[in-house]
């Protein structure tokens, strides 16, 4: 792999580009990717044999005229950060426990072309949770059985008319997941597929009727 990598070219086009005048002199969009990276693998756990999870909230603190000068650029230098990281962490099989985020900060204790990235560490975690991300919110499962259905009996109701009123279940055992069809009548996919029953991984994406919701093993609350 050369100097910059595919993530990396993708900023560089940015410098390059039409901001290229204003980023010139102080702390380069590319420093920063850098500096997330390096957050991404000093922080990272193995949480089980196939899985290692990394921070998804990241802040990155500059001096203030670093500051002043990245921010200018909003939501695009956010959006292609957010990108490097996402990209970055599934090259290394990282996965996360809710979306990626990054923002900007002004310290007054930070030299001119300096990068200091803080994030959430995940140390010490001794449980995890299963959870379904349904239109941007989390829902917990707190049960070894969880029924998803548009009947008001149901763990997660659904208010769609392609789902049954118990669609499928989720069954968690304090490590691993799996799905279940209850004989509904329209199916019920897992990544765009029709299943019966099938293990369940973080990141898979549950289709009942038109919802599509995200399942999630998160890091449990602790005592």
């Amino acid at each position: 792999m050369g100097l910059l990598d595919n993530v990396e070219r993708g900023l560089e086009k940015l410098v390059s580009g039409a901001f290229s005048k204003r980023f010139r002199g102080g702390v380069q969009p590319i420093e920063i990717v850098a500096a997330l990276k390096r957050d991404v693998d000093s922080r990272a756990v193995v949480v089980q044999r196939d899985r290692i999870l990394a921070p998804h909230s990241f802040t990155v603190g500059l001096s203030s005229d670093d500051f002043e000068q990245l921010n200018s650029h909003g939501a695009v230098l956010i959006a292609e950060l957010v990108t490097a990281v996402r990209d970055y962490a599934e090259r290394q099989r990282y996965s996360f426990a809710a979306p990626v985020t990054v923002g900007l900060v002004a310290a007054a204790d930070i030299p001119n072309g300096t990068v200091r990235v803080a994030s959430q560490p995940l140390d010490a975690v001794s449980s995890w949770q299963p959870a379904l991300e349904f239109n941007g919110d989390i829902i917990k499962l707190n049960s070894a059985e969880s029924i998803i259905g548009r009947g008001s009996t149901a763990h997660v109701v659904l208010e769609d008319t392609g789902a049954s009123r118990h669609h499928a279940r989720i069954l968690w055992n304090g490590k691993t997941a799996g799905l279940e069809d209850l004989k509904s009548t329209n199916g019920t996919f897992l990544n765009s597929k029709r299943i019966t029953a099938s293990p369940l991984e973080h990141g898979d994406v549950v289709g009942v009727g038109s919802a599509r919701l995200i399942f999630r093993i998160l890091p449990g609350d602790k005592p």
